[in-house]
């Protein structure tokens, strides 16, 4: 067992790199422009030391115990027999899918083994010559495994002693190996994707891997109607399109409409989005909370201040894809962590690039968390600036670097951009567990390492950027977006507890007015603002309102398994497998059950199963990117 162990160890690392070096050559063109080969062998070497580690791991850890009994030597051949097949199934796949996708196989290449007659029939009469082509591979290959796999025999015996020092070893191998690090967080996609071509960020994976992370990611692809019950397609897609205001849109992309801007500018502004973490309206000043906010208040009175945002979630991935892809709630996990989002999703950085903006996504700790990496570079950002790019950083904690290092980090940027159109995505850290930032910087209360401190912190270095901004060249042709992505932590007696849903949020800068809205808006409603703001005439899926020229009066927000549709003063909340409820809402947490408006109830469903909808369809994107199965 061990000498097969070893034989499967040594043909898989040669066919996955020979196989990672054939492609990257096919693909050379674009290779060379993102950096050469080199990211792809060394990402590669760790997803496939991860992908091998897994398929061997037991057989290792087994092989002094039974590797000199014939059976399991035998059963253990025809197990990395099978592995071996699969993973040169997959390869030998690789370069058509490309060709046709371009990505490697993915959940799309699971989708299509549902439907065998229908998908056999087509490639056996348009790729008669690759299939051709692919089963005398498959035949080399499965002799190769035969000899490497089926013809040895068992292993000498070990010395009694020997036997758990080498499982021990083992152990420790294979695990690191299928940690793939030594950081916080275990290796992903993300971890490999390393410039703003989707498809380059897949050649360090190898192909089942690829699809067996797609596999694995399905479990956070939820049906909001096995949840919450369903409506007709095209019900649901009126409703949402009546809510929002649009028109009907094109066949495959039922929201896309053309965004028109009140004043069009000869030149867009500069968009700077500003999404701090965990800053809850409770600590806000002018919202009626803590009063742990002073700068945040007194940039509100020169900005555009929303006074009753609403988030659409509790974690930084539903934020995140409100306020950068105008992306709703819904009972999945967030877009960012889905694979099928992966590339060609709609995110404000693919609308921009069609007008000439270059868009960065900065973050004080490492952006493959949460799989920020590759779902930002896959949808349109052109560069990632996050910690282990950050020189000199002035204070790194458990998160990453401090909120000043990522404002330090963005200043630097706005400065050197020049006349480049910009759209800087700005992601802050410090305000988290176990609230760690800089000592010196403010007066503390108590304990330094409190969440009221940590507001206090990032609300200086808030202050401190904007004290620069002001007297910077980009402050007129910049316009700024400061938002929450959620409140600290959120609990509550009520279904959903819409007190801590309650963010800041806020526009300045360049020439935007100064005033106070008291409108009810979502989180999703500022993306298409900002549009407005500077000055772009585009095409968009997105459902969000332009406050600029409407009035949405409506906030979702889903709460675990609950999904909450805030209307002016009226809260449908939708639970699983129960009817609806309504309550009359009187902030801060004030609910009067109210019989229930049938209407109101069926645009909260349709709220909630849109995005679901359009997710699967493949639906929220643009023209030029949409790809169909």
């Amino acid at each position: 067992m061990r000498a097969l162990s070893l034989n499967f160890i040594v043909a898989s690392l040669c066919l996955l790199t020979i196989s990672r070096v054939l492609l990257a050559v096919w693909q050379w063109k674009r290779v060379r422009q993102a950096g050469g080969l080199l990211p792809i062998l060394k990402g590669g070497l760790r997803i496939d030391a991860n992908q091998i580690a897994v398929i061997s791991g037991i057989p290792l850890l087994l092989a002094p115990w039974l590797g000199h009994h014939p059976l399991a030597v035998q059963l253990c051949g025809y197990w990395f027999l099978f592995a071996w097949m699969l993973l040169v199934l997959l390869e030998v796949s690789t370069p058509q899918f490309i060709y046709e996708y371009d990505t490697r196989p993915n959940r799309l290449y699971v989708e299509y083994l549902k439907h065998p007659q229908e998908v056999f029939g087509m490639l056996w009469k348009g790729y008669k010559g690759v299939i051709l082509g692919a089963v005398v591979a498959l035949g080399l290959f499965a002799w190769m495994g035969h000899a490497f796999f089926l013809e040895g025999g068992p292993d000498p015996v070990m010395a009694w002693w020997q036997r758990p020092l080498f499982s021990l070893g083992v152990a420790a191998v294979v695990f690191l190996a299928i940690r793939g690090t030594l950081g916080h967080r275990p290796i992903n996609p993300s971890t490999v994707a390393y410039c703003g071509d989707s498809m380059l960020n897949t050649l360090p994976l190898n192909s089942l891997y690829s699809v067996a992370y797609a596999i694995y990611s399905m479990k956070n692809e939820r049906s909001a109607s096995d949840v919450y019950g369903g409506l007709p397609e095209p019900e649901i897609h009126e409703i949402v399109r009546r809510c929002a205001g649009l028109p009907e849109g094109p066949p495959g992309i039922p929201t896309l409409h053309s965004h028109q801007p009140r004043t069009p500018r000869e030149r867009p502004l500069n968009l700077v989005m500003i999404v701090e973490e965990s800053l809850g309206a409770q600590y806000v000043g002018n919202l009626g909370g803590a009063g742990l906010t002073p700068c945040l208040d007194e940039l509100a009175k020169s900005a555009w201040n929303f006074t009753r945002a609403y988030a659409t979630g509790t974690r930084s991935v539903r934020g995140l894809e409100a306020v950068v892809a105008g992306f709703p709630p819904t009972i999945s996990d967030a877009a960012l962590r889905l694979s099928g989002a992966q590339s060609n999703f709609f995110t404000m950085a693919q609308a921009l690039r069609q007008h000439g903006y270059r868009s960065h996504f900065i973050y004080g700790g490492e952006a493959h968390f949460d799989n920020m990496k590759s779902f930002f570079l896959g949808n349109g950002f052109d560069e990632l600036h996050d910690l282990p790019t950050f020189k000199d950083p002035a204070f790194v904690g458990t998160w990453g670097a401090s909120d000043e290092d990522m404002f330090n980090c963005l200043h630097r940027l706005l400065e050197t951009e020049g006349d480049q159109p910009t759209f800087a995505l700005a992601f802050s850290v410090s305000n988290h567990s176990p609230w760690e930032y800089p000592a010196g910087r403010i007066a503390t209360d108590g304990n330094p390492a409190t969440v009221e401190n940590t507001v206090r912190y990032a609300d200086w270095s808030i202050g401190q950027f904007f004290d620069r901004a002001r007297q910077s060249a980009y402050w007129d042709n910049t316009v700024f977006l400061i938002v929450a992505d959620h409140d600290s932590r959120v609990f509550g007696a009520n279904l959903v507890p819409l007190r801590h849903f309650h963010i800041p949020a806020l526009i300045l800068g360049a020439d935007v007015p100064a005033r106070q809205d008291d409108r009810l808006i979502s989180q999703i409603d500022l993306p298409t603002t900002l549009l407005s703001l500077i000055g772009l005439t585009t095409q968009h899926p997105m459902i969000g309102r332009d406050l600029t020229q409407a009035s949405p009066g409506r906030a979702m927000m889903q709460y675990g398994e609950n999904y909450g549709y805030l209307k002016d003063d009226m809260l449908v909340v939708l639970e699983p497998h129960r009817p609806p409820t309504q309550y009359r809402y009187e902030a801060p947490e004030r609910y009067t059950p109210v019989s229930l408006d049938e209407a109101l109830a069926r645009e909260a469903l349709a709220h909630v199963l849109w995005p679901s909808q359009v997710y699967q369809d493949r639906a929220y994107t643009l023209p030029q990117l949409q790809v169909r199965p």
